[in-house]
């Protein structure tokens, strides 16, 4: 699966991610991209990509240049101009909402590139809106509504068009600290409009004194990032270096890698007595030297939080109480492990899995319901099966099945609960109503 993995250790802007993105594209689509960029507004702005080089490493530093001058020098903007958080630049003027709606509109861009730039621009908007509590349609864009910041936002989706990656992932983004200075006042880091668009995405500080995430930067990751989490395991083919204007300690650079999630054909499982058969294989050339593996490819891997812990000090009611909580809560799941601690104590380790979305409410229980003092959160992925439900009529009563399909895989299985409850009942042993249940099944296929 063609993956695109954006590094925002260093925050994100809408030129540092250009000139990743521009540097990922092949010698022959660079000119292409770099004439349909300048033919947006021609006479009135220019695209440039520069060589720059930020702590060693090399990278594109994408300059707008409008009537002839740069977009901003590196003492006016912490990445670039984008920010509606910055010193109103007096050469821009404010444009409303509609009207830069209007103004995308009218590109001579594809259709699609139109609408993401003008979804990146809602996404700004209504983060602008809630921040100052004026209705979106009253809003007036400062340096985000200025025709340089349109050629970062449009350039990106013109990109990303280009690349066609079939998933996009980010990292957490490092937002910086401190405070900024804009047209109302001095602000705290992340600024609100950035803060609002970056709800429900990881973010961090840190010991950089400054602006590092922009608006702009937020909400073209918002909108085409599909999840925030540390690199997934995938194997590189290349790597694009985004430059920021400012110079730091740390090289001021976004870093875009490109390449493949692992993709494995799937052993085909050995028929068992009982169960559907499986589905065909590729062709019949590779059915006679692959006959075992599945014409279906996984889907996206889904990211997940492994919250865990080690407890030496909670008697087993109490620990039974917590992974109960734990379960009503809603956790993927919630098991406990036996283990050794320090100076041969027996223990338990207690796992938890969760949305990734959900860990602070997780650790928040896990902190309050047991006695440990702190917690281990490690990213995990999974490939799961589709899951539906179906009732089945037995002379034991209606039993739930639970069927399970996807990669040329169908297993079945009776739910515990019905069959223990009819087991009960009809008084006869709980594998009699299970077969029950399975054959019954399988005569409705």
């Amino acid at each position: 699966m063609k993956t695109l993995y954006l590094e925002c250790n260093m925050g994100a802007s809408g030129d540092m991610l250009m000139g990743a993105l521009y540097e990922l594209l092949p010698d022959s689509a660079k000119d292409t991209f770099m004439k349909n960029m300048n033919s947006l507004f021609p006479n009135q702005l220019m695209l440039k990509a520069a060589p720059a080089e930020k702590c060693g490493i090399w990278g594109t530093k994408m300059n707008v240049v409008i009537l002839g001058q740069e977009e901003a020098s590196p003492e006016e903007h912490s990445h670039h101009h984008a920010s509606s958080h910055h010193e109103k630049d007096t050469r821009h003027l404010h444009t409303s909402y509609p009207e830069m709606l209007e103004q995308i509109g009218r590109l001579p861009v594809s259709a699609s590139v139109k609408e993401h730039a003008q979804a990146v621009y809602t996404i700004i908007g209504n983060a602008e809106s809630a921040a100052h509590h004026m209705d979106i349609s009253q809003i007036h864009f400062h340096e985000v509504g200025t025709l340089d910041a349109i050629m970062d936002v449009v350039g990106c989706c013109l990109l990303l068009e280009l690349l066609n990656p079939e998933q996009i992932i980010a990292s957490p983004i490092h937002v910086g600290s401190g405070s900024v200075r804009c047209a109302h006042g001095i602000l705290p880091v992340p600024a609100p409009a950035t803060a609002e668009i970056l709800r429900d995405v990881p973010i961090y500080g840190g010991s950089v004194d400054g602006e590092l995430c922009t608006p702009t930067g937020a909400a073209l990751l918002k909108h085409f990032a599909s999840q925030f989490t540390p690199m997934p395991p995938m194997t590189v083919e290349q790597t694009g270096y985004g430059m920021g204007a400012k110079d730091f300690d740390t090289a001021n650079c976004l870093r875009a890698f490109w390449g493949n999630l692992s993709i494995l054909p799937v052993p085909a499982p050995r028929q068992l007595p009982g169960y559907p058969a499986a589905a065909a294989v590729r062709s019949d050339n590779e059915k006679e030297t692959h006959p075992d593996y599945y014409t279906e490819q996984f889907h996206s891997l889904d990211q997940i939080l492994e919250l865990s812990c080690n407890l030496d000090d909670m008697t087993p009611e109490t620990i039974s109480y917590a992974t109960n909580l734990l379960r009503d809560a809603g956790a993927l799941d919630v098991y406990t492990t036996p283990i050794n601690m320090k100076k041969d104590r027996p223990g338990i380790l207690l796992t938890v899995l969760c949305n990734v979305t959900e860990e602070s409410r997780f650790s928040r229980l896990l902190l309050t319901h047991t006695a440990t003092r702190g917690i281990r959160i490690q990213p995990c992925y999974r490939r799961t099966l589709d899951a539906q439900f179906r009732k089945i009529s037995t002379v034991y009563g209606e039993i739930t099945i639970k069927i399970s399909t996807g990669y040329g895989i169908t297993k079945c299985k009776p739910e515990y609960e019905d069959v223990a409850a009819a087991a009960r009942q009809c008084k006869v042993p709980f594998q009699t109503v299970y077969a029950a249940a399975v054959a019954a099944f399988h005569k409705t296929l």
